[in-house]
């Protein structure tokens, strides 16, 4: 099984080392790894005369040769999950094609988002938090947004989440690993 490696460690100054980490634990489990960042024969993102469209072309790619996703959701410069990582999930879901996911967090969203907004969120009259600007706060109790969780659960994969401390929650790979057994079993 191939499976693309989701998730916004493409930014961090050892990527690579971390790349290289999942994709040994996926051998360890018979699996194939697949980083954004590998090399891919892709002629579009050859042509591309953009550096940014190149990288979407040929993440694009990856996916669509991949036969599952799995994508980390540890919260990403602010209360939900990296933007990218989530359009990769959406993109893998409309294929039809199995997902999993994790978290080095168990806190739910709406508690992040609160803590996120600090004095900005407040109470509704009618019930629930809202931001300054009085637009409702997402309250199903849910990782993230509901669509994001929704899609992990159409797809039938799982949602590992796990308390990390905040120095560890780029590198500590148990969830991923928990996510990768659970994919692989339920295929």
């Amino acid at each position: 099984m191939r499976i693309y490696l989701a998730g916004p460690e493409v930014f961090l100054p050892d990527a690579g080392a971390l790349a290289d980490a999942k994709r040994a634990l996926c051998a360890r489990h018979g699996a194939t790894g697949i980083f954004p960042t590998d090399h891919i024969h892709c002629p579009e993102a050859d042509a591309a005369e953009e550096e940014w469209l190149a990288i979407y072309l040929r993440n694009e790619a990856h996916i669509r040769g991949a036969d599952a996703l799995i994508a980390n959701l540890t919260p990403f410069r602010g209360p939900s999950a990296d933007a990218g990582t989530v359009y990769e999930l959406g993109f893998m879901r409309g294929l039809g094609r199995p997902i999993a996911a994790y978290a080095n967090t168990v806190l739910p969203f709406e508690e992040r988002t609160r803590a996120f907004l600090g004095p900005a969120g407040r109470p509704r009259p009618e019930g629930g938090w809202e931001d300054s600007e009085g637009m409702q706060l997402e309250a199903f109790g849910r990782h993230d947004n509901l669509m994001i969780d929704g899609g992990i659960r159409a797809s039938g994969g799982p949602l590992v989440t796990r308390a990390v401390p905040e120095e560890g929650r780029w590198r500590d790979l148990a969830a991923f690993e928990e996510a990768l057994r659970l994919l692989l079993r339920a295929r």
